[in-house]
């Protein structure tokens, strides 16, 4: 069964969490305070809306709480991203993925219901950093068995 996806904030994380949901054929309506950036999508997203996240009236019209997963993509902006996690929770979002810029921000989302919260750069640090060592890991596993 295929899913739908809502993506808020369309900054270098939304816009590439769009692109590879774009890329699997899977519906995306993409949602950004700034239409410049909603415009970049609007011919290949299944909806592309300029709108105020922080205004609960307007993300129940847009029925984000219909959709299987939403990604909170806010950066810099704290309170929008708190904010916008919060009226997701309470909208009834089935799957919410949201982006923290530090532990305290995480810990926020967390705590408001955020079934996911990533920090990009702590997340691909750690990522890069066993990608690098696999081979070493590996290397060592076979010398010792």
């Amino acid at each position: 069964m295929k899913q739908n996806y809502a993506v808020i904030g369309l900054g270098l994380f939304g816009s590439s969490i769009v692109n590879a949901l774009l890329e699997h054929d899977q519906e995306v309506l993409v949602i950004d305070k700034n239409e410049n950036r909603v415009n970049e999508f609007r011919d290949r997203a299944t909806e592309a809306i300029v709108a105020d996240t922080q205004n609960e009236l307007a993300l129940k019209q847009l029925g984000i709480g219909n959709f299987d997963n939403v990604f909170v993509a806010i950066g810099t902006d704290l309170e929008a991203s708190i904010m916008t996690t919060m009226i997701c929770e309470e909208l009834g979002v089935k799957h919410l993925v949201c982006k923290a810029e530090n532990a305290r921000h995480a810990k926020v989302l967390e705590r408001l219901g955020a079934d996911e919260v990533i920090q990009p750069e702590r997340d691909m640090g750690q990522r890069i950093a066993l990608h690098v060592m696999e081979p070493k890991i590996l290397n060592d596993l076979k010398l010792k068995g």
